[in-house]
């Protein structure tokens, strides 16, 4: 970004006469669309930032001209939400009484998912209001891995709970949850007099993209009267892939789960989805009436009793219905199977050429590794560097991340746009870069 245009941008004066409606095209040509993320990319591997697909793109313009709000009232894209919904929990391998809400994306997913887990598990201890809901709540504690998203632990902020009522819980050797440790947790906490309330596992690692053992962890949950949360933003609908659906043993059985369309099936952003086997959990933990909100019919409650939003864009399932109409579930396995077989292509890159080392990575598309010639020096502080001098040369974008307490390279795939050429660009600048860092005076 050019420094005279960030302070352009950030200045926010606004002119007395209005503008030109063309002037918003001449705007975003000039001034935004040469300045993007970089996501679009085919060689671009940093974040889990897909690119939007034709049909999402062509649908969010006309669900924005149609805008209704998917909140209240009965109308089409009520409707379409709701079947919408329906095909993500089938591809998830969710029970037929499975349904949800669609969400600006993962973390809005698992906020409502930890708020409803409350509610269940609270009213089940007849907690759920007053003296008792003070005693119970303060005793409540959430069980999460230790390679889990960010957004769990900033969701049980907000919904009240103290960050030393929450348990990382220790991974193995594959980075997976650890079910023995969790269930030494969880006793411990019992023992103690406290409420052990909710465990989240997660399906598709944000770091190594790994994949925790879901039933052991389900069957603790009933033992103990737990809810069991899956974090599946980037891998919820792998049990739709055959060569991952061992993985995904016992999905059917849990509690809730979070899906990212935005990232898996390339809808555009924002659109998740949190889906439940009994929606009626949604309704008792978000259901409120007012008198100017009329018209609600009784046998179908509105969207907005499954979530906090009232206000609610119709963007969200048009796009995503677009993409699926256009991909069918053959399509979107396909498109998964894409990314895995890059991925598999990039790690057997990675390992066969001897100045890499591959670290982590999978089964979700990901791979993690450092350079072996480090030249002496901090080889974190070299890594980081190595990044960012690929970012800086503009032909490939990845990013660092810890992995058992070292930083590394990461590269994840999620674009339907890349190739086996652009893991061959990415290869050729990360050792570019090494080169650079490690033998500046070669």
């Amino acid at each position: 970004m050019p420094p005279q245009l960030q302070a352009r941008l950030r200045e926010g004066r606004l002119g007395r006469q209005g503008g030109e409606l063309g002037g918003v095209l001449d705007f975003v040509r000039n001034e935004i669309a040469p300045h993007p993320t970089g996501n679009g990319h085919p060689a671009f591997f940093a974040w889990i930032n897909s690119p939007p697909a034709p049909a999402g793109i062509i649908a969010d313009l006309l669900a924005c001209a149609i805008n209704a709000t998917c909140g209240m009232g009965e109308h089409a894209l009520m409707d379409l939400e709701r079947g919408t919904v329906r095909m993500l929990a089938d591809l998830a391998g969710l029970p037929g009484s499975a349904g949800g809400v669609l969400t600006s994306g993962g973390s809005m997913a698992n906020l409502l998912a930890l708020a409803t887990a409350r509610t269940w598990f609270l009213t089940r201890r007849d907690s759920g209001d007053g003296p008792a809901f003070d005693r119970d709540h303060a005793r409540l504690t959430l069980y999460f891995s230790a390679q889990g998203h960010m957004s769990v632990a900033k969701s049980a902020a907000c919904i009240g709970l103290s960050a030393h009522r929450l348990r990382a819980v220790a991974t193995d050797a594959h980075d997976r949850l650890d079910p023995a440790a969790l269930r030494a947790a969880v006793s411990a906490d019992v023992n103690a007099g406290l409420l052990p309330f909710c465990t989240v596992t997660t399906v598709g690692t944000t770091a190594t993209g790994a994949v925790d053992p879901l039933e052991p962890v389900t069957e603790l949950c009933r033992s103990t009267g737990m809810w069991h949360h899956v974090d599946g933003a980037w891998g919820g609908l792998g049990a739709a892939v055959p060569a991952l659906a061992a993985h995904y043993r016992g999905v059917g059985g849990v509690d809730s789960l979070t899906v990212d369309p935005h990232k898996t099936l390339n809808v555009p952003v924002g659109c998740g989805a949190l889906l439940v086997p009994h929606p009626e959990h949604l309704h008792t933990a978000f259901a409120h009436r007012a008198s100017y909100l009329t018209g609600e019919p009784d046998a179908l409650p509105w969207l907005s009793h499954a979530t906090v939003e009232l206000t609610r864009p119709g963007t969200r399932a048009l796009a995503l219905w677009a993409t699926l109409h256009h991909l069918g579930s053959d399509g979107v396995t396909a498109l998964m199977e894409h990314y895995l077989a890059l991925a598999d292509r990039l790690r057997e890159q990675i390992t066969a050429e001897p100045r890499l080392e591959l670290l982590a990575g999978g089964p979700w598309p990901v791979a993690c590794f450092r350079i072996t010639d480090q030249n002496g020096g901090d080889p974190d502080a070299l890594h980081a560097r190595i990044a960012r001098r690929v970012q800086d040369n503009g032909r490939a974008y990845l990013a660092t991340v810890a992995v058992q307490g070292r930083t590394v390279l990461r590269a994840c795939l999620c674009n339907y746009r890349t190739t086996t050429d652009d893991l061959d660009q990415l290869i050729h600048e990360v050792l570019r870069a090494a080169d650079a860092e490690c033998h500046p005076d070669a």
